[in-house]
């Protein structure tokens, strides 16, 4: 007949006297009494994390055993259980139920240690770990990538260190204070720089500081014969009825003072026509293929018109050319150089903004972002006629003229 015991609790117990249960994850112990264990405990009581955590070495003449209840190498218990153990008693057949803590024991080799690894693995990214993880099981697709990624990081570091090494080189040629004074220039011409015709201000005389080509290239020159005919033959009654229906102030102006020789003369007429086809081309919300087919525009003239003064916008499933705001002050530049041209790098600027639709501090920020010198025309008062305002006009003078950008000048208005 077995024999019979009884449970008895030994009721609350603190922690230190609770029973260590160890288990060695290289095998069994077959003498416990050769091992000499030693129980230690974290100093820092005042933080949660840390004080409930311990630590078991167990010594022996050939090998050490260290086991905790934290970290990596600690068993996978859950911390809402509690476990306990049964201690019998055989004299009086009693079993004693102790609150139990597991700890796994692992060998520690000597020379082997494993803080050099953590610190590395606190210290490395997480793209680090995991190209680490790539390079130990990851496919040859994986690696591969790996390697191209790194190629193209070593290539990016050169280049930085390249293109570092060239920027201190220019600034030990140049000095800081000339590079600085550069910047300024190219940020005192303002937005407007970047929709102004190609400018040449190293040019020794002003007609080649924004050339004629590049804002008419000889085959768009040779194109506009017709249509430059047909302008050099209206009638003044025709240029008054054009007055009157509200032709461009710039055209008519042009046109009825044409010049002498039939060179300049040629030149102005088709200049005349190609200045109001851009007018034209500003007041339109969309254009579309026909425009300027009902003046005779030439078809090359057309799609420079198209691809340089345009911008394609999608609306309701259609592609349309629209004039967005860029490209009014694209057009505003390429006016105004083309005005310089017909008028020996002179231009009214009173007449341009009228016609263009813009304010007049607006035309005057255009002309300064081309470098303009600006003047009031003064008129002679006849006798007994009311005094009337001088038109702006604006010069081509070399060397170009470099205007305070508008916002350094309000700086230096607030700091007075």
């Amino acid at each position: 007949m077995a024999a019979s015991c009884e449970f008895v609790c030994c009721g609350e117990e603190s922690e230190a006297d609770k029973a260590v249960i160890v288990q060695f994850s290289n095998g069994k112990v077959q003498n416990a009494e050769q091992l000499d264990f030693t129980f230690y405990k974290n100093t820092d009581e005042s933080n949660p994390r840390k004080k409930s955590r311990r630590m078991l070495v167990a010594e022996s003449a050939r090998l050490s055993y260290v086991g905790n209840n934290f970290g990596t190498g600690s068993l996978k218990c859950n911390n809402l259980c509690k476990y306990y153990v049964g201690v019998l008693n055989k004299q009086t057949m009693q079993m004693e139920v102790h609150s139990a803590q597991l700890f796994n024991m692992q060998p520690v080799i000597p020379g082997e240690t494993t803080e050099t690894d953590t610190s590395q693995n606190i210290g490395q990214t997480y793209r680090e770990k995991v190209d680490s993880l790539i390079e130990a099981f990851g496919t040859n697709k994986q690696k591969r990538a790996l390697s191209a990624r790194r190629l193209n990081q070593v290539g990016s570091e050169t280049l930085h260190h390249a293109v570092a090494k060239a920027a201190n080189s220019v600034i030990d040629q140049k000095g800081l204070e000339a590079l600085q004074q550069e910047v300024a220039q190219t940020e005192s011409q303002g937005d407007m720089a970047l929709y102004l015709p190609p400018c040449h201000p190293d040019a020794d005389r002003p007609e080649d500081v924004y050339l004629f080509d590049d804002l008419l290239s000889p085959v768009e020159y040779e194109a506009l014969e017709e249509a430059g005919s047909k302008m050099a033959a209206l009638t003044p009654e025709e240029l008054q009825k054009m007055r009157d229906n509200g032709g461009c102030l710039c055209v008519l102006k042009q046109l009825e003072s044409l010049p002498s020789e039939d060179e300049a003369r040629e030149k102005v007429t088709r200049c005349a026509y190609y200045l109001s086809l851009l007018l034209k081309l500003l007041r339109q919300r969309s254009i579309t293929r026909k425009f300027g087919q009902e003046e005779g525009c030439p078809r090359i003239i057309q799609s420079k018109l198209m691809k340089t003064f345009t911008v394609e916008s999608f609306n309701g499933g259609w592609v349309q050319n629209v004039m967005s705001t860029s490209m009014r002050a694209k057009v505003a530049t390429h006016c105004l150089a083309l005005l310089l041209h017909m008028g020996h790098m002179t231009a009214d600027l009173t007449l341009l903004h009228r016609d263009l639709g813009i304010t007049e501090a607006r035309m005057f920020d255009v002309a300064k972002s081309m470098g303009l010198t600006l003047r009031k025309l003064v008129r002679q008062k006849a006798e007994g006629a009311e005094p009337s305002d001088g038109h702006r006009l604006a010069s081509l003078v070399l060397p170009l003229v470099k205007y305070e950008q508008a916002s350094q000048r309000r700086k230096r208005k607030k700091m007075r």
